[in-house]
């Protein structure tokens, strides 16, 4: 005997000899059952207030601030932001 409520018995051959009728009474219960779920769900969690939203500071640095104190401070990479070409390559 096979019992349909069973997880481990699961087949979809059991909804197989099913009239369209049958078969559209099974979706909706399943379907109120995730809705009633859901609304369950929902009202488990506990209200929060809305988060609001914190201004970001001002930048301490900007970029090209950020690039000259890094070429002072390592002359050999001057110049490593930038894009090589195949034109600056061949001259």
């Amino acid at each position: 005997m096979v019992l349909r409520d069973d997880p481990m018995n699961h087949s979809p051959y059991l909804l197989f000899h099913q009239s369209p009728e049958q078969l559209r009474r099974i979706r909706a219960r399943g379907g109120k059952a995730q809705a009633r779920n859901r609304r369950e769900g929902w009202r488990s969690q506990p209200l929060r207030p809305p988060q609001l939203a914190v201004p970001l500071p001002p930048p301490q640095q900007t970029t090209a601030q950020a690039i000259a104190a890094l070429d002072a401070q390592f002359p050999w990479l001057r110049g490593g932001e930038r894009r090589v070409t195949d034109r600056a390559v061949r001259q």
